[in-house]
């Protein structure tokens, strides 16, 4: 090649790369400076840091509520057709005998008794019968369980040991350990974190998929195109509203992650969430990773899909017709949840497995739950990102040809047909 040939190409390359940073830094800092962006990002961060705050507030409301009703004692009456309680028991725990039902149901219904617990002959077999002063839905609760207590006690000193109470009230401590390929498993604990990666997904999709439809659609609607692609090569446009796209992507992740992080590193001890103890959280290596890539991989393939169908359509409302469905497909897995967590062999399992669109979410649930084996792993996240770059390719050619068809929808077949010597053209 003589240097005239070389130098122009280089100059060429340079200008590329130039204009590549500056619809990065264009697009990128156009989406950010949006307000509604802001109130969409921050939206769930603070709805979080509000759940989190409640949740404290209800825990120590719980304790301090739990503790007034220990210090005040329910007063009730009873009746004990078994024979099982004592007098001095039930008197202990604030609880006088009666000697006829109907005065003892009758003193309740008036208000001058707060209870009456009638125990049948037979508690094994029949219902303890319980009646008492309306004190709201959750108080109510305390006279069951008031009934239910003296009846244990009642129940363990008939018995007279400790062990045969603890085993036959089943008020036994299990340390359970389960084994994955000869190796401890973490559990719960060591499926939440790769399944943090699934709820990003979700968020980042929803959040930005509006985003990723019109980056093409916009500048067509707005008769701006020819002018833009005076100046601007298509593959350099389009790539860098993908790149934009990643970099909006990885704010808004990084803002809904940082709630998280702080509750974990310095509440976790604090915030009780049900069956789920945050400090016994372990990170795992081999499913963080495959996470993160299947994450990555799948933020790649909705988004070329998305730029692809803003290219093809002439306008938001007709891409909104493929647009619903499209999204749906996401939600899909979850419709056979409880077949991908029992049973991954499952013929619908692989094929949710590998069908490009519901692939994301069902290897990220499968690889949460450590049902996603490496082979199959590498085969998904290598798919996604080859299907990605294919489809973002055939993007920049459907936008080349559809970015100045403002009429009517872009032909996808009669585009593809297209020789090269046209394209060089264009």
């Amino acid at each position: 090649m003589t240097p005239a040939p070389r130098l122009a190409r280089a100059r060429r390359t340079t200008k590329a790369h130039h204009n590549l940073g500056t619809v990065v830094g264009f697009e990128f800092t156009r989406t950010i400076k949006k307000r509604r962006f802001w109130i969409a990002t921050l939206a769930i961060p603070v709805v979080m840091a509000v759940i989190f705050v409640l949740v404290f507030a209800s825990n120590s409301s719980t304790r301090a509520t739990t503790q007034a009703q220990k210090n005040a004692a329910l007063s009730f009456m009873y009746t004990d057709a078994s024979g099982i309680i004592p007098e001095s028991l039930a008197g202990a725990m604030g609880g006088r005998k009666a000697q006829d039902p109907a005065t003892a149901l009758a003193a309740v219904k008036s208000g001058t008794s707060e209870a009456y617990f009638a125990y049948p002959a037979n508690p094994a077999k029949d219902p303890v019968k319980v009646y008492g002063v309306d004190k709201g839905v959750f108080a109510n609760n305390t006279y069951e369980a008031v009934a239910k207590q003296v009846l244990a006690i009642a129940a363990q000193e008939k018995i007279g040991s400790p062990t045969l109470t603890a085993a036959t009230g089943g008020d036994v401590r299990v340390d359970t350990e389960t084994f994955r390929e000869g190796q401890p498993s973490g559990g719960l604990g060591a499926a939440l974190p790769p399944l943090m990666f699934l709820l990003l997904f979700y968020v980042v999709i929803i959040l930005l998929s509006n985003q990723m439809l019109n980056s093409t659609l916009e500048e067509k609607e707005n008769r701006v195109t020819e002018m833009i692609l005076t100046t601007l090569n298509p593959t350099t446009l389009i790539v860098g509203k993908i790149i934009s796209l990643f970099l909006v992507g990885l704010v808004q992740v990084t803002v809904f992650l940082a709630p998280i992080v702080i509750g974990y590193l310095f509440f976790r001890d604090r915030l009780a969430l049900p069956d789920v103890d945050l400090s016994a959280l372990t990170f795992e290596p081999g499913p963080m990773i495959v996470g993160a890539l299947l994450l990555i991989s799948g933020f790649t393939l909705f988004t070329a899909v998305l730029v692809a169908i803003g290219a093809v359509m002439p306008t938001a409302k007709e891409a909104a017709v493929v647009f619903g469905p499209l999204m749906a497909l996401i939600f899909v897995p979850f419709y056979a949840i409880s077949l991908i967590l029992s049973d991954p062999s499952a013929p619908i399992v692989r094929v949710f497995t590998f069908f490009p669109l519901s692939a994301p979410v069902t290897a990220m649930l499968r690889n949460g739950f450590g049902t996603l084996s490496t082979g199959e792993a590498i085969v998904v996240i290598a798919m996604l990102f080859l299907l990605g770059i294919v489809i973002l390719r055939l993007a920049v050619h459907l936008f080349r040809y559809g970015s100045i068809q403002y009429g009517s929808k872009l032909s996808i077949t009669k585009t593809l047909r297209r020789r090269p010597a046209e394209l060089a053209g264009k």
